[in-house]
């Protein structure tokens, strides 16, 4: 079973930045590189995190529900985390606001999140909120092709997590930027995971972007990081941000599969092969 994690940046170009900080754009439209991607990555279970639900900046698409189709997937889930764009005005969520969209689900209103994609049966989805950084912090980002600083407030962050058949807890997210925040809401979320339904406490796996650098808090005493590999950001990979974690499973019992240019986003995708 291969699964991969990706920071999609709602797909985006890769903001490629050689030495001289301006940017080189690739000449394929975005649409067209993602879909390129998705298929040559062909992940069975793919977790994407910064995604956009039918918002203007991105054509108005139910991303998740294209890259499904794209990989002829039949289940996914979307789980917004700000409704409206992150860009302009937005909200978090409230009690009224559905909080799981799935293919058997409502139209929700347009918003940014993240989404999980699967080629296997889901018998539930499940949702953890994150409690929120009440600051933010100034991030050197690419703007206008150049590298500047920017102030950033943080946003509500969740946990999406889906139940297979086949007995595995695949459970993905995108965690605050906010330095030790960040860790925080990662011990909420492997406490949260002990209760979710799951027998077999091997087949559970926590995926996402977790904006934390350093593997050992992210590992913890009790859970390993399957994969090694720098993934941000594409144009000079210097940092791991983006993860597997397990607590019964060891990177010597997984395959990993190294990362691909994409064309997309600021983040390389991260795939593991694991036995199903």
């Amino acid at each position: 079973m291969r699964l991969t994690s990706w920071n999609l940046l709602h797909g985006l170009p890769t903001p490629l930045m050689p030495e001289g900080g301006k940017s080189k754009g690739s000449d394929s439209a975005p649409a067209d590189l993602l879909k390129s991607a998705v298929r040559t990555l062909d992940p069975d279970l793919l977790g994407v995190q910064e995604v956009d639900y039918h918002l203007e900046r991105s054509g108005g698409q139910n991303q998740v529900a294209e890259i499904a189709s794209m990989l002829g997937a039949e289940h996914w889930a979307f789980a917004p985390s700000v409704i409206g764009s992150p860009d302009k005005n937005w909200r978090g969520t409230e009690a009224s606001d559905p909080r799981v969209l799935t293919n058997k689900s409502e139209v929700g209103l347009p918003g940014y999140g993240i989404g999980l994609i699967s080629k296997f049966p889901v018998r539930s989805w499940h949702r953890l909120e994150l409690p929120t950084a009440p600051i933010g912090i100034l991030m050197t980002l690419p703007r206008d092709g150049e590298l500047k600083k920017v102030y950033v407030r943080d946003h509500p962050r969740t946990a999406l997590a889906a139940e297979l058949e086949n007995g595995w807890l695949i459970i993905n997210t995108h965690l605050s930027f906010v330095p030790v925040f960040n860790y925080f809401q990662l011990l909420t979320i492997k406490r949260w995971a002990k209760g979710l339904p799951v027998t077999d406490k091997s087949k559970i796996v926590i995926m996402g972007d977790l904006n934390l650098p350093i593997s050992l808090p992210v590992r913890g005493l009790a859970w390993n990081s399957l994969v090694k590999e720098r993934t941000f950001p594409t144009w000079h990979p210097k940092v791991q941000i983006d993860y597997f974690l397990s607590q019964k499973i060891s990177p010597e019992d997984v395959v990993h599969v190294p990362s691909i240019q994409t064309g997309v986003s600021d983040h390389l995708p991260l795939s593991v092969d694991l036995d199903e």
